[in-house]
């Protein structure tokens, strides 16, 4: 069974923190696995042959329609106009892309990115969604499941991510759709499915990091000593994965976990952030993880480091400067340090967790078949 949510609110969000838009979806899934035929087309991989190297830019090309850049931080895909449009328009088939990556590729990753290289934001579609793949992690809420063969990887996949514009690499939400991995599967009651809604987290995913009491049962929620928040997400990549979030990804261990105000049935009112509630229920760390359950690996034990295969998809081949602009952000995405002035005071993945984790994108040789 798959139950998809797609959120496009965040326009209103985004204007009041004078950054991109950023929005999101998700895609929930179980283990029961939902077979799919891709698109015909597709190459047989028997009649695959080796790769070539240019020579002049180390660039490889895998097929006519499938190369790894001269950095080997990402790979280029180019689709037919139909199936192309149909990743713009919210039905893209992400098997196509990814049975075409593994065809080449070891089952190396953790994640796949896809991109589009849309030049303005499509109409009526999300900005971002992630769909879960597997998850073997207990006590951070949903079942544990694999489904990761159904989409040609031989268990090492986690999930999936697709934005429109390869621009929300930089400006968001590429952090939001990476917390879904783990967020917010039910962890804690929210009237805002897949996120934090009206409680007291303050992350990627939504959520206050204060409470003003109003008075008659009305509230005004803050963020970072300001009046308003997200439900859904709260600021692109300029905000950092809140308290909760680091413990769901298994970054900091239930003795630094702290209590989350959550509103009882929350209902927004017309000013930025504010809201009526029946209640705020508190929930300690201790209640937190006995509704749940310990984590399973601990934050001592837990993965800290991901590697990502993006796959930039277009109708035609990639211009040189579009490359270097996709390579520079991912470059700027997975250092282990501040992103480079271009950035501003935007967050890395580094950055975003404390210093606490990594993300890599390099194709290494080792990674291909």
């Amino acid at each position: 069974m798959r139950h998809i949510s797609e959120y496009k609110l965040y326009l209103v969000i985004s204007i009041f923190f004078s950054l991109a838009l950023t929005s999101c979806s998700t895609e929930e899934v179980n283990d029961e696995i939902v077979e799919e035929s891709i698109a015909d087309g597709t190459d047989d991989p028997e009649e695959n042959t080796d790769p070539e190297e240019n020579p002049e830019t180390g660039a490889i090309t895998f097929d006519d329609n499938f190369d790894l850049s001269e950095e080997r931080s990402f790979t280029n895909f180019v689709l037919s106009n139909v199936e192309y449009n149909k990743f713009i328009t919210g039905e893209g088939d992400l098997r196509l892309v990814t049975e075409k990556a593994y065809e080449y590729l070891n089952d190396s990753y953790d994640f796949i990115i896809i991109l589009s290289v849309e030049a303005s934001q499509p109409d009526d579609l999300f900005f971002g969604r992630f769909t879960p793949v597997s998850n073997g992690i207990e006590g951070i809420g949903g079942n544990t499941f694999n489904n990761a063969a159904s989409y040609g990887s031989e268990g090492k996949l986690k999930g999936i991510m697709y934005m429109p514009r390869s621009e929300y690499v930089r400006n968001g939400p590429f952090l939001h759709e990476i917390a879904h991995a783990w967020a917010n599967k039910n962890f804690l009651p929210t009237t805002v499915g897949g996120h934090w809604g009206y409680a007291g987290v303050g992350g990627q995913l939504g959520g206050f990091d204060e409470l003003v009491s109003l008075g008659g049962n009305s509230y005004q929620g803050r963020l970072n000593n300001e009046d308003g928040f997200g439900t859904f997400a709260n600021g692109g990549n300029s905000i950092a994965y809140g308290n909760l979030e680091l413990y769901l990804m298994g970054l900091i261990g239930p003795e630094e976990l702290e209590a989350i105000q959550v509103a009882e049935n929350p209902q927004a009112g017309g000013s930025f952030g504010q809201f009526t509630a029946d209640a705020i229920t508190v929930y300690s760390p201790q209640e937190m993880i006995a509704n749940n359950g310990e984590r399973v690996p601990s934050h001592q034990n837990s993965q800290k480091e991901y590697r990502a295969l993006t796959v930039i998809i277009s109708r035609e081949k990639l211009e040189a400067d579009k490359m270097e602009n996709i390579h520079s952000n991912l470059e700027n995405f997975s250092r282990q340090a501040e992103p480079d002035a271009s950035w501003g005071s935007l967050h890395n993945f580094w950055k975003a967790t404390q210093g606490k984790a990594s993300f890599s994108f390099d194709v290494l040789p080792a990674h291909i078949k």
